[in-house]
């Protein structure tokens, strides 16, 4: 894997401070892991069952399972522990840098934004493809991969040392070979179980949050809502005075 380095006054310098939304995000993507392991390994029927549900399944999304294309990025594969650390590490490194410049709140819903677009286009594919539509597809690789692009154009000349060669290779390059790895990937014939268009899917959406933020994220909901209550408020409190005033007045119609 890799770890960045972020440009610094004085040069280059390590920065292993971790803000509280990456924090969590670990913590918890750990944590679901750890459950989901023992739960299989102790073979508890209900509670796999619970996780497949969790997961995200095409032709459970067409049926109204619209819960899965923001909980299958915290699952990943019980078996081993590849998949959750290589994941988890580049959140961590990559993932931390964009929130402590974006701040947190800007970073989760970019986070989910890519992680949850990269879902919606490994099912549009594969129903356009009628493919396992009822394979379930499980990790917050589509996210990662948004997030490994976003730190190449924000920070395009940080080295990046790839391990174990200390060699020093420029964020954009790193997003320029995963997302040409994924590109060439995505038409290979041979089967595969990894998603590959959910890969160019979160990339292609955080280039889409990157260039032209969607302007619901721009929306006031919690000014909205409270705007909504007070016209709530204010049309009964109009229909308790001309019920009121209607009652006053005996029922005479001038």
């Amino acid at each position: 894997m890799a770890l960045p380095r972020r440009y610094g006054p004085s040069g280059f310098g390590f920065d292993l401070a971790t803000p509280w939304a990456t924090k969590w995000l670990l913590i918890i993507n750990f944590s679901v892991f750890v459950v989901y392991a023992l739960a299989v390994r102790l073979d508890l029927g209900l509670l796999t069952g619970l996780f497949h549900g969790l997961s995200l399944i095409p032709s459970w999304v067409a049926l109204g399972a619209l819960w899965q294309p923001f909980t299958y990025l915290f699952i990943h594969d019980p078996f081993g522990f590849g998949h959750i650390i290589f994941n988890m590490l580049g959140t961590w490194m990559f993932g931390r840098t964009i929130e402590q410049t974006w701040g947190s709140r800007r970073y989760l819903e970019f986070y989910f934004f890519c992680g949850v677009g990269a879902g919606l286009c490994d099912v549009a594919l594969r129903f356009l493809t009628a493919d396992s539509l009822s394979a379930a597809t499980i990790g917050n690789s589509g996210a990662l991969y948004g997030i490994i692009l976003t730190f190449a154009l924000l920070f395009p000349r940080a080295p990046v040392i790839l391990f174990p060669i200390p060699v020093a290779i420029p964020a954009w390059v790193i997003a320029a070979v995963y997302g040409g790895i994924a590109f060439l990937s995505a038409f290979d014939g041979r089967g595969s179980r990894i998603s590959h268009i959910a890969h160019l899917g979160g990339m292609a959406f955080a280039a889409i949050y990157f260039y032209r933020r969607p302007t619901f994220f721009n929306i006031d909901w919690q000014g909205s809502y409270r705007q909504w209550r007070l016209r709530r408020a204010r049309r009964k409190f109009e229909v308790y005075m001309r019920k009121r005033d209607g009652g006053d007045g005996g029922g005479w119609v001038n």
